[in-house]
């Protein structure tokens, strides 16, 4: 039978990763710790996928032939519901975080460290300002006391075993699973307590935002423009406030719901600065050797594109939808092919869909070289049939895991996507001597998968087209499977509107999604038109790459080289070499544009993303920025962020906390930014805030209003 060729299937792999992916945190600053995971050394973990506790069994072939390597922690170690119960790593004496400012300066009447924490603190702990205690590791950096409240309970308070929300996040695969995972500890259940009820769709964005009255408690201003601003983009800024009042609600989204009508920036255009981009699949083939004696690395720069768009492209809603996409259709920048295939998945299916069918850019996924190398399938035919790709279609990509497919389905899918393939030339290929024939049935979809082929060895084109049309059938079918429709829902209610989005919310896009047959931009205006997007404000916190962004957004850096640039690098432009420091500073901070080695993609709630040293390394970095150390673009002097600093201190808090953070801050927030400079609110101060004016823009950024969105 033809179940017999389907590969044997191992036990379960219950052992834990060795060693990181990424650098520590606790290492930044460390040129011997940073230099030990060089990008040209061999990724320095061990063992195998899946990851330890993995609730399905361990496919018979793992991804270790496709040269994927195993999951890492994602940076610092981050706090999941199972809290921080292994103790801290030992750190040498004058080595690791923090780098912030000395607290024992004379006269200071705060120290800069407490104070940045004391900030911090209720910033990333729970949306909404509520705060959670911070963990030991952090308060130990700082030498603080312990902090009121359980942030690292390990109590489930829903859920069993069996599901999501009972399961530790090291045992979940999918996207949706490992949000409602660390969703089911005890920080999770204060977030939904805070979290906005049901509601209804209104006529559109802007009588949705007029009608909607925000209950939940927040730190942020209940502004609907700068709500908008910072969920439709990756961190409001002037220019973004400006064009929503200009436009109004309505019309900036549709603006951004057409996003080939608003014109390229500046930075987009010097993207052909980074030569591979530009470069077809089988350039990319035929130039390899001299691309690799030039030191391109094509993989990498798909990574720096995308983190050009996401700072300086106008069309953000696009790049935040393209960035969704890159986490709920996952393939790794970071794989063996990505280096030739990689950026052509990003434009010719990530970018071309994003804002269009979802079902196809699932059939044109299933039919590119990198998801096919990806997954395996490439290896996959009739006489040994690899299952990789059939059971990522079912858990991540379209139903998941709680869709109602069963084994069988997996293996019956398995069968009918034998003999897809990459050619010689690096192209899709359908071998019909290598495909299964015989009748199938997968979750409600059957086809007699028996076609009439003269030679199986030399079909013709019509019968190869006969025999790929039955396959994407089957994609297609299970792209607008209902529980595809409210696996999408949930995912994008999770990222627009709250880590525990409102069952009402999730059922209306849900049926949105299955009225337009998949298609995406009915979907988001629904969204869009629903209270409960309007009523979440303050509910999201930016994960680390998203407050990177935001902070370069938000303090106006310009991809255009500095008069202090030292051209250094005479095989890279100053703008591919900057936006290569950005991706390494990402790297280490543990989430960067299509960084996951596995199919999952990234978590897309708060508590998956609670991590000391990460958000300290934040805050360092954001200083670094203010003080334009990175030559290779150019910086707004901190100085000059406020055209017309006020002359006493208070005043020039609140004009520099309207300019980067587009409100003013809470009255102990402000005092504590005070303290920072060691100044009160009357004390006469110029343009550089006596000298303070980087630390005091650094303690801005470091908020809760510019670490939540």
């Amino acid at each position: 039978m033809a179940d017999q060729n389907v590969p044997p299937r191992r036990p379960r792999d219950d052992r834990g990763w060795d060693g990181r992916q990424h650098h520590s945190a606790d290492s930044y600053g460390d040129p011997t710790a940073s230099a030990s995971y060089g990008y040209d050394s061999p990724h320095p973990y061990q063992g195998g996928y899946p990851a330890q506790g993995d609730p399905r069994e361990q496919y018979g072939d793992g991804y270790a032939h496709a040269g994927q390597p195993a999951p890492a922690p994602r940076g610092p170690q981050w706090v999941g519901p199972e809290g921080l119960g292994r103790p801290a790593p030992a750190r040498p004496a004058g080595a690791g975080l923090p780098t912030l400012d000395d607290d024992d300066e004379p006269g200071r009447k705060v120290g800069r460290r407490k104070a940045m924490v004391a900030l911090g603190g209720t910033a990333a702990v729970v949306a909404g300002g509520a705060a959670l205690a911070m963990t030991p590791q952090f308060r130990s950096l700082f030498g603080d006391e312990a902090a009121a409240g359980d942030a690292t309970g390990s109590a489930v308070t829903d859920g069993t075993l069996a599901r999501p929300s009972g399961q530790q996040p090291s045992t979940v695969r999918t996207y949706t699973e490992q949000n409602e995972s660390y969703m089911g500890s005890r920080a999770g259940e204060a977030l939904k307590k805070n979290a906005p009820t049901g509601g209804r769709t209104f006529s559109g964005p802007a009588a949705a935002a007029a009608e909607t009255t925000v209950t939940v408690k927040t730190v942020l201003a209940k502004d609907p423009i700068l709500h908008l601003a910072r969920r439709a983009t990756f961190g409001a800024t002037p220019a973004v406030v400006a064009d929503i009042k200009k436009q109004g609600i309505d019309g900036w989204i549709r603006a951004q719901l057409d996003p080939d009508k608003i014109e390229p920036s500046k930075a987009e255009l010097k993207l052909a600065e980074l030569p591979t981009q530009a470069l077809s699949v089988q350039q990319l083939r035929d130039q390899r050797d001299k691309l690799n004696e030039q030191g391109a690395q094509p993989e990498r720069e798909v990574v720096d594109a995308t983190l050009a768009r996401q700072i300086w492209s106008k069309r953000q809603l696009f790049e935040v939808m393209v960035d969704f996409w890159n986490d709920f259709l996952h393939v790794a920048a970071d794989f063996d092919g990505g280096e030739v295939y990689r950026t052509s998945f990003d434009k010719d299916v990530v970018r071309k869909h994003a804002l269009g069918s979802y079902p196809e850019m699932l059939v044109a996924a299933n039919k590119h070289p990198a998801l096919l190398i990806y997954l395996n399938q490439k290896d996959s035919r009739k006489d040994a049939i690899n299952e990789n790709l059939a059971r990522e279609n079912l858990e991540l990509y379209s139903v998941g895991v709680d869709g109602g497919y069963k084994e069988g389905d997996v293996r019956q899918a398995a069968m009918l996507q034998t003999g897809r393939g990459v050619d010689d030339k690096g192209q899709y290929v359908l071998r019909v001597n290598q495909h299964y024939m015989g009748k199938v049935k997968i979750l409600g979809f059957t086809h007699a998968n028996t076609f009439s082929i003269k030679d199986v060895n030399n079909p013709t084109t019509k019968e190869i087209a006969a025999v790929d049309a039955a396959i994407d059938k089957y994609i297609t079918y299970i792209a607008l499977h209902p529980s595809t429709a409210k696996y999408v829902a949930q995912s994008l209610a999770t990222r627009f509107v709250s880590d525990t989005p409102p069952k009402s919310l999730v059922d209306r896009l849900a049926k949105s999604y299955t009225s337009n047959n998949g298609m995406i931009k009915p979907v988001l205006m629904t969204l869009f038109s629903s209270s409960e997007f309007w009523a979440a404000v303050g509910q999201k916190v930016r994960r680390p790459m998203e407050y990177l962004v935001a902070t370069y957004r938000t303090l106006g850096v310009s991809p255009e080289a500095s008069a202090k640039n030292d051209n250094g690098d005479n095989k890279r432009t100053p703008f591919a070499r900057g936006l290569r420091q950005i991706h390494d500073k990402l790297r280490e901070l543990g989430q960067y544009p299509m960084g996951q080695p596995t199919p999952d993609g990234y978590p897309d709630v708060y508590i998956a993303w609670t991590s000391a040293g990460t958000m300290v390394n934040g805050w360092n970095e954001a200083g670094e920025i203010i003080a334009g150390y990175r030559t290779s673009f150019t910086y707004t002097a901190p100085e000059k962020l406020v055209a017309k600093p006020p002359a006493t201190a208070g005043a020039y808090v609140d004009a520099l906390a309207q300019r980067l953070i587009h409100q003013k801050l809470t009255a102990r927030e402000k005092n504590l930014i005070l303290g920072v400079a060691g100044v009160s609110a009357t004390t006469k101060v110029d343009a550089t805030f006596n000298g303070a004016i980087t630390a005091v823009a650094r303690a801005i950024l470091a908020s809760p209003q510019h670490h939540l969105r």
